[in-house]
């Protein structure tokens, strides 16, 4: 019995160092790879600084043109209006076009499910596609057969 209890002993013991061997590479692995994120995310944000200036400047150039022939006041509300159109541009194109909600078909947020969240059966009986003629009087024998 003493020969079991300590093979018990170092199976315990094999897996608490296991388990700790595995720890510490998960917790390398993540390290490694939020320090690559946080670069990434680091130059994206060099990245858009540099674009918000650079269209800073590409706006200042546009109002000291218009300001040749305009006055200073009115080059500035053109300036702001071209960069309202732009902007309203820009965000439609990162929206795509909707339908509706009223519209027939159309499920806020995404697709309509594949079956109902038990998964039994389907989501809603099914729509016949054709009439089905004339409804049977429970009363009337039916003589098709």
């Amino acid at each position: 019995m003493d020969r079991l209890d300590h093979l018990e002993h170092l199976d315990k013991h094999l897996v608490e160092e296991l388990a700790q061997v595995a720890r510490e590479t998960v917790r390398d692995e993540l390290r490694e790879q939020s320090r690559k994120q946080r670069r990434t995310a680091m130059l994206y944000a060099a990245s858009g600084a540099a674009a918000l200036y650079a269209g800073g400047a590409v706006a200042l150039a546009v109002g000291l043109a218009l300001a040749i022939g305009l006055p200073g006041w009115a080059a500035a509300l053109i300036t702001a209006a071209l960069l309202g159109v732009a902007a309203y541009l820009l965000r439609g194109a990162a929206h795509p076009k909707r339908g509706h909600p009223s519209a027939p078909g159309h499920v806020v947020g995404g697709t309509a499910p594949a079956g109902p969240p038990s998964g039994l059966g389907l989501p809603y009986p099914p729509m016949p596609h054709h009439d089905p003629g004339p409804e049977l009087n429970p009363d009337v024998p039916d003589h098709r057969a």
